[in-house]
């Protein structure tokens, strides 16, 4: 069932209502009461991810799978924050310099 979205031409409230698409349209604003109330034409909020979809739907310029891509940049920030995070070994040498 698809959520829509309202707006009272009177008092300007607006809601979101969960309806079957074979519901009528609500009429009566919850705030004011008035029959002002009209359906507004919205986006739907989805994206089509994972290993099912063709390799050319919804691709944009070069990038082939925008999921995959994701994954990898955030492997590698995990291994380059890995490597920053480890301590550089001190060798005797320098110890007794900075000494």
């Amino acid at each position: 069932m698809p959520i829509y979205e309202y707006e009272c031409k009177a008092c300007g409230h607006r809601l979101e209502k969960l309806q079957k698409i074979s519901a009528d349209p609500l009429k009566d604003c919850p705030a004011c009461q008035s029959e002002g109330l009209e359906r507004l034409v919205s986006a739907a909020g989805f994206r089509l991810a994972g290993g099912g979809w063709y390799e050319t739907d919804f691709k944009t310029g070069s990038k082939k799978n925008l999921v995959a891509d994701g994954k990898t940049a955030s492997a590698d920030t995990a291994k380059s924050s890995d490597s920053s995070a480890t301590p550089k070994s001190v060798t005797p040498s320098d110890k007794g310099a900075a000494a």
